[in-house]
């Protein structure tokens, strides 16, 4: 079994979780946008996703001889550690709803909004726990300081969400004002004088977002936002308690398993963790299909069969976010869950695709820039002090 003693490896592992973690709701983001059945999306994220757990139990899980101490994954399916099992399980079901809470979050108030929110929660309450769970193996003194940074930037978010929609809300207004007086102007004759001037739709103008609106897979014109940031912070919560139990799973600090039975490895926790999430996620998803939400399309399963459009997206999205969840477990279990809670500062790899790929922000106001550079400020300061705070986990 391959396991990551020292550091150097954790923080590497970390570092690569965070762009993994923060890439994946872009892509899922970015099918949505286009059209695609929410519900088609997830269920091909839920194959990857497992996928990746599998080959992480059967490869890295398996690498040298099995010990007592620390048994390979197919010695330990065949053990009696159930309790154990049973964190990890718990662990993967919270997971699944968080992430399909998000799912239905990202159209009400943005990508990056619903990341920054959920990420906030989930380390101001998740960190703490893992602290305490790993008997205080991380430094206090920079790890605290971390978690300030991440509850300053919940705050800082709140306040570039309201900034950014009104600016939102202006430009639609301008924009549907515009569009009734030129109600009786020849629109093919507008159009043509739009790309004689070399002008068309620009990000971020009024006429984009409403074209945005008119094309996604979830209509949410007349909708408060609220309503979103309900579903953005119980999805944060539920987030908030999947590593805590990981941590449960692999490292027994309630003394659940029989005198005699090893912890659960990184890898066998981690794919009991996926198969939960797994069963959950199709589950759910196969009952939305033709049960759906929020005025979703009803589909079936021969329709999601026949779906291709944005497959691609949605099986890579699957397949980093499982990697990210196996680096972050792996850094954890060497040098503290706390510390590994620095993959939650994934606002800042989803703000970049949200501007990039997205054009979110575009043609916003001072105040919202300002907002925006400060919250982003937050997260790579509050990255460098969770890291900086890994501890070694004794292993006797």
């Amino acid at each position: 079994m391959y396991i990551i003693q020292d550091k150097g490896g954790a923080i590497a592992l970390m570092l690569a979780a965070l762009c993994f973690l923060g890439t994946w709701p872009a892509l899922l983001n970015l099918v949505e946008r286009r059209g695609r059945n929410l519900m088609h999306t997830y269920l091909d994220y839920s194959i990857t996703n497992l996928l990746v757990a599998i080959i992480f139990a059967l490869t890295l899980g398996q690498i040298g001889s099995s010990t007592p101490e620390s048994p390979n994954f197919v010695t330990q399916l065949h053990q009696d550690n159930w309790p154990s099992v049973g964190f990890a399980l718990a662990g993967g079901l919270v997971l699944g709803v968080g992430n399909l809470l998000t799912q239905y979050a990202w159209p009400f108030v943005g990508l990056s909004i619903v990341e920054v929110i959920s990420s906030s929660i989930t380390v101001v309450a998740g960190t703490t726990m893992n602290y305490f769970l790993d008997d205080r193996i991380n430094h206090a003194q920079i790890l605290f300081p971390g978690v300030g940074c991440f509850l300053i930037a919940v705050f800082l978010g709140a306040a570039l969400h309201t900034s950014y929609s009104r600016d939102n809300l202006s430009k639609l207004q301008a924009y549907s004002r515009v569009a009734q007086e030129e109600n009786g102007i020849d629109k093919n004759a507008k159009v043509q004088t739009l790309q004689a001037n070399g002008l068309g739709v620009k990000a971020g103008t009024g006429q984009y977002l409403q074209q945005l609106e008119d094309q996604r897979a979830m209509k949410i014109s007349g909708v408060k936002t609220t309503f979103g940031l309900v579903i953005v912070v119980i999805a944060g919560f539920c987030f908030a308690l999947f590593s805590p139990a990981f941590n449960l799973a692999t490292n027994d600090q309630w003394h659940r398993l029989k005198p005699g039975v090893p912890h659960l490895v990184v890898y066998t926790a981690f794919f009991y963790f996926s198969v939960m999430a797994f069963i959950f996620g199709v589950t759910a998803n196969l009952v939305l299909l033709y049960h759906p939400l929020l005025g979703l399309p009803k589909s079936s399963l021969k329709m999601y069969l026949n779906d291709w459009e944005g497959r691609q997206w949605a099986l890579l999205a699957g397949l980093l976010c499982g990697l990210g969840n196996g680096f972050q477990f792996m850094g954890g279990q060497a040098a503290g869950y706390a510390a590994a809670d620095a993959v939650q500062a994934l606002p800042l790899v989803s703000t970049f695709w949200a501007v990039v790929i997205f054009k979110e922000y575009y043609r916003s106001s001072h105040k919202t820039y300002i907002l925006l550079v400060a919250m982003l400020f937050m997260f790579c300061l509050a990255v460098g002090l969770l890291a900086g705070s890994s501890g070694t986990r004794n292993t006797s």
